[in-house]
């Protein structure tokens, strides 16, 4: 199981989503509570600033001025971080204030101001300006009193830290939690795919994995595995229809070709001329070729019904190809000297095993190679090959140089009574490559149709059939 998959799982999206969610409440919480801690702040400063002026405002104009120069020892310190007095004209009379602020405007309101304090740092201040008695009747001053806001730069560190210190662990945490849920919903869903491949492959038997938690994936499997245990009903009321079928119209057919040859035998002992006896067994030949053809065709559903039941597993065995393609060859070799064709088997040192049953492989290259032979014409070549890839797989193919198939129709052949254009005119039932395809979902391999492009030939098929390695096969069966 890759990270990647891990990290595709909906349960890792979920936890991620939710982590989002988490993440973001978090930051919402966190700045509303440093609102309302600021606008708590800025109401008790003014509260502060405005006791302070009230406090100072009480004082004689000399003790005013003897007040702030002694404020660093009292405890106007605590509650003030500046205080001064001016003149109307701005000047400084007294107080840790030499200038006045840039930007003070003389009103009874706070306002929020830059200011750069002895060491030529800046901070950010709130200043309440209030008219004072001044030392000659009739004349006032201006008292100046500023509060740092270092207690909101603190409060906006202390929620910076602590967004930083919460959110982390709560994410790595539920970070991880995702990982473990998805991984075991991913086991889970393995599983499932697994069993769909071996359904795909054909074993309808096979079923999906259904645990205990009777959660949303339980369900679905539950539900897929009710969907096919009808599909596998229905395909065997039809698969039985069929061979129902098919034995019906055996009895029947073999009476009747019995029946011909009855009369067959009686029209040789009535006197009918010559040319009459000939007609009539021009009529009873046609009729013997079509009943033939009628049983090859009932015996050709008969036997894929057969083996699509999977009734010939039993027979499976760790076997070499090589001898079964060299006896196919020289079997088949007087029938392409006949028709003017030259089949020929590649050479290959050392064995071929694959894990099969070798009556039905047999059947197989005998249908591969009728189908070679009937479509290819006179001169032409058939090769049979095998041989294992570089994924260790074994494989034969038969490749002809005949009129081909088309890209489009290379699916369509493998389907019962499936007659290409190209083959129209040649006698068959269109099922050898069917029950072509019956055996090689038996065996769990692949069966490729490609264009025969070796050498200068441009023309022909290639049908190469690919088998699971020997050693995972056989530990399988």
């Amino acid at each position: 199981m890759s990270r990647i998959d891990l990290f595709r799982t909906a349960a890792f999206r979920l936890t991620l989503g939710l982590v989002c969610v988490v993440v973001l409440g978090m930051l919402l919480e966190l700045v509303l509570l440093y609102g309302q801690i600021s606008a708590y702040e800025q109401l008790r400063t003014n509260d502060l600033l405005r006791r302070s002026a009230s406090v100072l405002m009480q004082e004689a104009p000399g003790d005013l001025e003897v007040r702030l120069k002694e404020r660093s020892t009292s405890e106007l310190r605590i509650f003030l971080n500046a205080a001064a007095l001016f003149d109307r004209d701005h000047h400084p009379i007294a107080g840790d204030m030499t200038s006045w602020p840039v930007g003070l405007v003389a009103s009874q309101s706070t306002q929020n101001l830059s200011f750069v304090l002895p060491d030529h740092s800046v901070t950010v201040m709130r200043f309440l300006v209030v008219e004072v008695p001044g030392m000659q009747p009739g004349r006032t001053r201006l008292l100046v009193l500023g509060r740092s806001r270092h207690m909101v730069d603190e409060l906006r560190h202390v929620a910076r830290q602590c967004a930083l210190f919460s959110m982390v662990p709560v994410v790595l945490f539920a970070l991880t939690a995702g990982m473990i849920l998805s991984r075991r919903a991913l086991g889970r869903i393995s599983k499932m795919h697994h069993s769909i491949e071996q359904i795909v492959k054909g074993q309808m038997r096979e079923r999906l994995p259904v645990g205990r938690g009777h959660d949303d994936l339980d369900r679905l499997a539950g539900s897929v595995n009710r969907m096919l245990d009808r599909l596998e009903q229905l395909m065997g009321e039809m698969r039985d229809v069929g061979n129902d079928i098919a034995h019906d119209l055996r009895t029947p057919l073999a009476r009747v070709q019995a029946r011909l040859d009855r009369v067959g035998g009686l029209v040789q002992t009535l006197a009918a001329p010559p040319e009459e006896r000939e007609r009539f067994e021009r009529a009873m030949t046609l009729c013997r070729r079509d009943l033939e053809q009628c049983f090859s065709v009932i015996t050709a559903l008969l036997r894929i019904g057969e083996i699509e039941n999977g009734q010939r597993r039993a027979g499976f065995s760790r076997m070499d190809i090589m001898p079964l393609i060299a006896d196919m060859a020289d079997l088949y070799e007087p029938n392409a000297e006949t028709q003017g064709l030259t089949l020929s088997m590649a050479p290959h040192e050392g064995p071929v095993e694959l894990w099969g049953d070798a009556d039905l492989l047999n059947e197989v290259l005998a249908n591969l190679l009728d189908n070679a032979l009937k479509f290819t014409e006179e001169g032409g070549f058939v090769t049979l090959r095998a041989g294992c890839n570089e994924l260790d797989e074994p494989w034969f193919e038969v490749r002809d140089t005949g009129v081909g198939i088309a890209v489009e129709e290379r699916k369509a052949v493998m389907s019962r009574f499936y007659r290409a254009d190209k083959s129209r005119h040649v006698p068959g039932s269109g099922l050898g490559l069917s029950l072509v395809a019956a055996i090689v979902r038996l065996h769990e391999a692949r069966l490729v149709i490609e264009e025969n492009c070796e050498g200068e030939v441009k023309s022909g098929t290639v049908f190469r059939l690919i088998f699971p390695p020997v050693k995972e096969n056989h530990s399988g069966a």
